[in-house]
């Protein structure tokens, strides 16, 4: 199976949590929409994924191996999720609907979090739900 170390995604949704974090704190929308291009980029190219290219770099040569590789799909996914709710919230941020950005910024970084802290990819999750209500 050609796959990633779960791991990565992992460390990229801890910095993700940080960057969401902030945004609300401050209701910085171009804040925001920097968060957005990284989910852009990290689901339209996974190799050049800005938290990837900084785990597989410097965190990665530092630790073991993975016991196991994950599937890519999901976690680009989860990218995607992402991306969509910081496009809602940057718009609300930016167009004078702080409300609406605080929302949409608090639903990606609880989402962030979970991965983050307990490993579990809610955005992942969604994929394998389709992925079986799909017909095949």
């Amino acid at each position: 199976m050609n796959g990633i170390d779960p791991r990565g995604p992992r460390f990229g949704a801890a910095i993700t949590s940080v960057v969401l974090a902030i945004v609300v704190v401050t209701g910085s929308g171009w804040l925001a929409l920097a968060q957005t291009l990284v989910f852009t980029i990290s689901a339209a190219v996974p190799s050049l994924a800005p938290y990837g290219l900084i785990y597989r770099t410097l965190v990665a040569p530092r630790l073991a191996p993975p016991a196991e590789l994950e599937a890519p799909e999901p976690p680009r996914f989860a990218q995607l999720v992402g991306m969509i709710f910081t496009v809602v919230a940057t718009i609300g941020y930016l167009s004078g609907a702080p409300l609406i950005g605080m929302i949409f910024t608090g639903f990606a970084l609880f989402a962030a979090f979970l991965n983050a802290a307990f490993g579990f990819c809610l955005g992942c999750q969604m994929y394998l739900v389709i992925r079986r209500l799909a017909p095949r």
